[in-house]
């Protein structure tokens, strides 16, 4: 309940007592909480606030962001906001923390969810969460930001998340056209057809991928493809996202909006050397088109310390 829609008597009372405070007010004020807050300390507080927090309506959204233990596993605690939801749970945002056993138990106890968002969820495997997405018939939102999404399993969540609107697939941006491959675009292409809002951070996708986009989405209007150096906006291109995108974010557009890491890795400026004689075998990355750096690079830093604060490091 929003503050103005109180009573007049309700806003000019004052409350000496917290545990006086009538329960929708109390509602209000625990709505703006992270989960974490609301489980370790607000519900703490007295057994009127215990009270409130127990009821299912105030479970309808989860964030859980950096979370530390703090008594409970960070899983745990996560199990236990979703199940307070008693079904009811309707949008759902989790960072670093979330595998392949909790995204599925999030799919299967709330067949009303709208909204998904994983960033860095390294554990989640593209297996796992393509089986939790076709569980999902009535997602409106998506968002995997450094994870595991493959075109395959884009396709798979198209198909069974027809009201889709919002996708974002952010990624590490690299500069390195040998790295370019439109399995993501072509993806959305064919399955997800009612896309308003598409954000594709750092994505290799190419001038083909994106005409193929904006092709077959024509309710698309707003884009991001910050970081995508390997697709060129002139010409045609530019022409068609001119007449067709209402907001427009351009590969080399500023990032100073954007909540996560955004350093780049250029593959041209490495400055290893090897000996003249080193024999090394002629790799060509063209062979391997699923291949995403980001993605190693990622992955093996959370592996090796745990460490979210480490993960956002410059590379």
């Amino acid at each position: 309940m929003a503050p103005s829609s109180f009573s007049p008597e309700m806003k000019d009372r004052e409350y000496s007592n917290w545990s006086e405070l009538p329960s929708e007010l109390t509602s209000s004020i625990l709505q703006r909480l992270d989960a974490t807050e609301i489980l370790e300390n607000a519900q703490k507080v007295c057994m009127s606030w215990r009270r409130v927090s127990k009821d299912p309506s105030m479970w309808r959204k989860i964030v859980m962001h950096n979370v530390v233990d703090m008594g409970y596993h960070r899983d745990i605690m996560c199990y236990h906001a979703v199940d307070r939801s008693q079904g009811g749970l309707v949008e759902i945002e989790i960072w670093y923390f979330c595998t392949d056993s909790l995204i599925n138990y999030i799919a299967d106890s709330s067949t009303s969810l709208r909204s998904i968002k994983l960033v860095r969820c390294y554990l989640v495997t593209d297996e796992e969460l393509t089986s939790a997405l076709v569980k999902l018939p009535l997602l409106e939102e998506l968002e995997v930001s450094y994870g595991s999404l493959s075109g395959q399993s884009l396709k798979a969540a198209g198909k069974s998340c027809p009201n889709l609107k919002t996708l974002k697939l952010n990624r590490k941006g690299i500069k390195c056209p040998r790295l370019s491959s439109d399995d993501d675009a072509l993806a959305i292409a064919e399955t997800i057809h009612g896309l308003g809002h598409l954000q594709l951070f750092g994505n290799n996708l190419t001038d083909a991928g994106l005409n193929a986009i904006l092709d077959n989405c024509p309710n698309l209007e707003h884009l991001d493809l910050r970081q995508c150096f390997n697709v060129n906006i002139v010409g045609d291109v530019e022409k068609r996202c001119s007449e067709r995108i209402k907001v427009l974010r351009r590969p080399n557009d500023s990032t100073h909006d954007y909540p996560h890491d955004a350093s780049v890795i250029d593959m041209f400026s490495c400055e290893y050397e090897f000996p003249d004689d080193t024999d090394l075998p002629d790799i060509d990355f063209l062979d391997f088109p699923d291949i995403d750096l980001s993605d190693y690079f990622q992955s093996a830093l959370y592996l090796m310390n745990d460490d979210p604060n480490i993960i956002d490091g410059n590379f």
